[in-house]
C-alpha cells in the first residue's frame, strides 16, 4: 500500500495534495523515510556554490567616519590610504560612487558593494541634494526590471540597494532639516538604518536623550524606518526588542589596533580612556555588526524585493495602465477596448510600442559605440603612424649621421694612403740616389 501510494504521489502530486487536503482537515503524517528532509542541506550547497551579494548604502555628511566604520564593519580595507575613502577623492559635490568587494568567510563568498555619497550635506544649499541618491536607487530597480521583462532571463545580479547607513551628526540637539527631508525622500525606496556617528564624543547621558530625540522626531515626522520581522521565538523576540530599545544605534569605528589590559582590540585612544569598538557598554557597533550582517541580512534582501521592488514595479505598471487608458481615450484600438480597460490587443500594441521603442534605443547606444570604438581606432592607428615615422625620421637621421662619419673617415683613409705613398715615392728615390753616389764612388777607385 505504502509502494502504490508513493507511485500515486510521484506521479500526480498536485492532484493527491488537493484530494488529502479536501478529504481531511489535518493532513496524514507519513512515518517512513523518504529523503526530502535533504531539501535544506540541497538549498545550502546551491546557495553557497552561487555566492551571495549585497548593496549597502552610507550616507551622511563628510568627516562623520563612514569609511572607517566600513572598514570596521567587514574587517577589511575596503578603504586604505593608497585608496581613501570617496570623501577624500571627490570634490564637495553631491555624487554617488560604488565600490565592490568580495569577501570569503568558511566557504562562503560575499560580493560586498558599498555605494558612498562624497559631498553629501557639505553645501550652503542643500536643498535637492538626495536628488542623485533617489535616481541611483531608482535606476538600480528600472535595470533589475528590465533584466526580467527579458526574454531569456538567466541569472540576474542583484544591484538594489538592500540598506542604507543614515549618519546623524553627534550635535546632541536632535535631527536637522536635512536629515529629516532625506528619510522622508528614501524610506519608501530603501531600508533606513539610522546611526549617531562617533557616538565617543557624548557621555552617556547625552547618547540616550539624543536617541530619545531622535525617535520622538522620527515618528512626528512619520518617518518609516527598517522594521525587524516579528517571529515567535522567544529568543529572538528579546533580540530584537534589544536592538529596537537601542535604536538609532550609537556606533564608534576605528581601524587601530590598541592594547588593553594586555589584550588587542580596535578602539580610540585618548588621554582619559580608550573606547573600544566591540564593546557593548562603549557603544552599538556589535548590534550593528551582528544585526546587519549575522541576524537580519537576508531579510534586508527580502524587504527590499518584496516591498521595495513590489512598490516601484507596481508604480511602472500603473503608470503603463494609466497610459493605455489615455490612448484608449485619444482613439487608438477603441473597436476591442472594453469597460475595464484595454483590451488585450491594444495591451499587445502597447507592449510592442514600447519594445520598438527600446531597439531604436538600443540600436542608437550601439551605433554611439561603434562610432566611438571607431573612433578610438582611427586614433590609436593616428598616433602609431606617428610613433612609426618618428622612429623612421630618428632611423634616417642616425643612418645620415653614419654615412658622414665613414665618409670622413674614407677621406682620412684616403689621405693617410696618399701620404704614405708619397713618403715610399721619396724613399725610394732617396735609396736610388744613394745607390748611384755608390757606384760612382767604387768607379772613381
Amino acid at each position: 500500500m505504502s509502494r502504490q501510494l508513493c507511485c500515486f504521489l510521484a506521479s500526480d502530486l498536485p492532484l493527491c495534495i488537493h484530494d488529502v487536503f479536501t478529504a481531511s482537515e489535518q493532513p496524514k503524517t507519513l512515518e517512513a523515510y523518504v529523503g526530502f528532509a535533504n531539501l535544506p542541506n540541497q538549498v545550502y550547497r546551491k546557495s553557497v556554490k552561487r555566492g551571495f551579494e549585497f548593496t549597502l548604502m552610507v550616507v551622511g555628511e563628510s568627516g562623520l567616519g563612514k569609511s572607517t566604520l566600513i572598514n570596521s564593519l567587514f574587517l577589511t580595507d575596503l578603504y586604505s590610504p593608497e585608496y581613501p575613502g570617496p570623501s577624500h577623492r571627490i570634490k564637495q559635490t553631491v555624487q554617488v560612487e560604488q565600490s565592490k568587494v568580495l569577501i570569503k568567510e568558511g566557504g562562503v563568498q560575499l560580493l560586498l558593494t558599498i555605494v558612498d555619497t562624497p559631498g553629501f550635506g557639505d553645501a550652503v544649499d542643500n536643498s535637492g541634494c538626495w536628488k542623485s541618491v533617489t535616481d541611483y536607487i531608482d535606476s538600480k530597480f528600472e535595470d533589475f526590471l528590465n533584466a526580467e521583462s527579458r526574454v531569456n532571463r538567466r541569472q540576474m545580479p542583484d544591484s538594489r540597494v538592500h540598506c542604507c547607513l543614515y549618519f546623524i551628526a553627534p550635535s546632541g540637539h536632535g535631527l536637522k532639516p536635512l536629515d529629516t527631508e532625506f528619510m522622508k525622500y528614501l524610506h519608501e525606496k530603501v531600508n533606513i538604518i539610522p546611526l549617531i556617528a562617533k557616538a565617543d564624543t557624548l557621555t552617556p547621558e547625552e547618547c540616550q536623550q539624543f536617541k530619545r530625540q531622535i525617535m520622538k522626531e522620527i515618528q512626528e515626522n512619520e518617518i518609516k524606518i527598517y522594521e525587524f520581522p516579528e517571529t515567535e521565538d522567544e529568543e529572538e523576540m528579546k533580540m530584537v526588542k534589544k536592538i529596537k530599545d537601542r535604536l538609532p544605534l550609537a556606533v564608534v569605528g576605528s581601524n587601530t589596533i590598541i592594547e588593553v589590559d594586555g589584550k588587542r582590540v580596535r578602539g580610540r585612544k585618548y588621554p582619559w580612556g580608550v573606547a573600544e569598538v566591540e564593546n557593548s557598554e562603549h557603544c552599538d557597533f556589535m548590534i550593528l555588526r551582528n544585526m546587519l550582517i549575522r541576524t537580519h541580512m537576508q531579510d534586508l534582501k527580502d524587504v527590499t524585493n518584496n516591498v521595495h521592488y513590489e512598490n516601484f514595479r507596481s508604480g511602472k505598471l500603473a503608470a503603463v495602465t494609466c497610459n493605455g487608458v489615455e490612448n484608449k481615450h485619444n482613439g487608438q484600438l477603441t473597436k476591442t477596448d472594453t469597460s475595464d480597460g484595454m483590451s488585450p490587443l491594444a495591451q499587445m500594441e502597447e507592449e510592442r510600442q514600447e519594445n520598438m521603442g527600446r531597439i531604436k534605443k538600443m540600436e542608437q547606444e550601439m551605433e554611439n559605440v561603434f562610432e566611438m570604438k571607431v573612433k578610438e581606432k582611427l586614433q590609436k592607428l593616428r598616433d602609431s603612424e606617428a610613433e612609426l615615422q618618428k622612429r623612421h625620421d630618428q632611423m634616417n637621421r642616425s643612418i645620415l649621421a653614419q654615412h658622414r662619419d665613414l665618409e670622413e673617415k674614407r677621406r682620412q683613409l684616403e689621405e693617410e694612403i696618399a701620404t704614405w705613398e708619397t713618403q715610399q715615392r721619396i724613399l725610394e728615390q732617396q735609396k736610388l740616389e744613394t745607390l748611384k753616389g755608390a757606384n760612382k764612388k767604387k768607379k772613381i777607385f
